[in-house]
This record gives structure tokens, C-alpha cells and sequence, in this order.
């Protein structure tokens, strides 16, 4: 193979892929159905040239048809009068006229197959042109709505990490991080309040107690402390001895039950 039987073939080609590339299948659409209404128009010319053209022959033919019956006549004519050699002439006019109409006659016949032709194809061509059109705008809507979409894949195929749609997704996590740590803290503080509560009324109930508990051993000592009357007779010193232990009893059993009670706040 010769070096320019591959240079013309490469161009050829290359060509013939811009060429494909570039058509834009609602242009050659609407082009197509230019060139289809342009060949009609050139068809209907036709038609009526070869209409025209069969009328001409049939009128022709008409004329050869009528000269055929007037030669005739006049060659009766001329017999009646004795005048054979005039009417051998009228005979012979008559028979140049009859093979003229033979042959009006066959063109006349082959014109009306060939306007009939014309006709069908004509009609044939309307047919498509009129169903082009409507195939025309549906193609052109597929068309259209097949551009659309490629383009729609492209941009989504477009879309990277930097892009707005990567943008949105890290924003939306961020607000919900954001809202996750709200929602803790919110947490966090309603159980330091809680807590802040509960100390507070625990402490109420634990300070009543001990106030209770306080009123409950001094009204114990008390009792204790009194002399009875059948006791009167004991000494100064007999008595400052029974209330420095009841004093001293009296302070053991309160530290005891200030521990015991710590130890049990404490536990909870």
C-alpha cells in the first residue's frame, strides 16, 4: 500500500469522524425535511411538465385523427368528380396523417405511464414528507431531552471533592457535629442542675434530721440530769460527778450518731 493511499484514507477518515461529531441531529432533521419540500417541489414540476406534455401529444393526435377523416372526405370528393389523381393525393395525405396519429398515438401512450408514474411518486413523497414532519418533532424532543441528560451525567461525573456538592455534604456533618455537641452539653448541664438540686434537698432533710436528733438527746440529757426526790440526800460531789458523766455520755453518743450518720449519707 502506497504512502499516499494511507495519507488520502487517514484524512478520509478523520473527516468523516469530525463530520460525525459535528452533526447536530436537530439540525439534520429540520435539513432533511428542507431537501425532502425541495425535491417535492421539483417532483410537482415534473408532473405538471409531463401533464403539459400529454396534453400537447393528445392534441396532436386529435389534430392527425381529424386531418386522417378530412383527407378522406376529399378523396370522395374527387372520385365523385372524376378526378382520380386528386383524390390518389388525398389518399396519400390521409395516410401520411394516419401514421403521424400512430404514432401520436404510441408517445400519447407512453406519457400517460410515465405522468402516472409521476403521480404515484408524487403522492408517495407527500406521504413521507408529511410523516417526516411528524417524526421531525418527536426525534427532535428525544434528541433534545438525550442532550439534556448527557449533560446532566457530565455534571454529575464533574463533581469532585472540592466541588459545591462535596462542599454541602462536610457542611451538613459539620452542623450536625455541631448539633451532637449541643445537645450533649445541654445534657451535661441539666445533670450538674439535677445533682446541684438533689445536694440541695438532700442537705434540707439531713439538716432537719439532725436538728431532731439534736432536740430528741437534749431532752434525753435533761431527764437524766434532774435529781429525783428520793435521792436528795446525795452530796455536792456525788452530784458533780453524775453530770460530768452524763456529759461525757451525753457527748460519745451524739459523735457516735454524727459518724453513723455521715457514714450513711456517705454510702448513698
Amino acid at each position: 500500500m502506497g504512502f499516499f493511499d494511507r495519507l488520502s484514507r487517514l484524512l478520509r477518515a478523520n473527516l468523516n469522524d469530525l463530520v460525525s461529531k459535528a452533526e447536530d441531529p436537530v439540525k439534520i432533521l429540520d435539513q432533511s425535511v428542507a431537501d425532502m419540500q425541495s425535491d417535492l417541489v421539483k417532483l410537482r414540476q415534473a408532473v405538471a411538465l409531463a401533464i403539459a406534455s400529454q396534453k400537447r401529444l393528445r392534441s396532436q393526435a386529435d389534430q392527425a385523427q381529424a386531418q386522417i377523416k378530412t383527407w378522406y372526405q376529399r378523396a370522395e370528393l374527387a372520385l365523385q368528380k372524376g378526378e382520380e389523381d386528386l383524390a390518389k393525393e388525398a389518399l396519400t395525405r390521409r395516410k401520411t396523417f394516419q401514421e403521424t396519429a400512430t404514432s401520436l398515438s404510441s408517445q400519447l401512450s407512453a406519457q400517460e405511464g410515465q405522468v402516472e408514474m409521476l403521480k404515484r411518486s408524487l403522492v408517495a413523497l407527500e406521504g413521507k414528507i408529511a410523516e417526516a414532519r411528524t417524526k421531525k418533532d418527536m426525534l427532535k424532543a428525544r434528541a433534545q431531552a438525550a442532550q439534556a441528560q448527557q449533560q446532566l451525567q457530565s455534571a454529575v461525573g464533574s463533581l469532585g471533592t472540592d466541588s459545591a456538592m462535596a462542599a454541602f455534604d462536610r457542611m451538613e456533618d459539620k452542623v450536625q457535629a455541631l448539633e451532637a455537641s449541643s445537645q450533649a452539653a445541654a445534657e451535661l448541664a441539666g445533670a450538674d442542675l439535677e445533682s446541684q438540686f438533689a445536694v440541695l434537698e438532700g442537705g434540707s432533710d439531713v439538716d432537719e434530721e439532725l436538728s431532731l436528733l439534736r432536740q430528741k438527746l437534749q431532752a434525753g440529757a435533761e431527764a437524766v440530769a434532774l435529781p429525783a426526790a428520793e435521792n436528795s440526800s446525795f452530796t455536792q460531789s456525788a452530784k458533780d460527778l453524775s453530770k460530768t458523766q452524763i456529759e461525757a455520755v451525753k457527748v460519745s453518743e451524739v459523735d457516735a450518731d454524727l459518724e453513723e450518720l455521715k457514714r450513711t449519707m456517705d454510702s448513698k
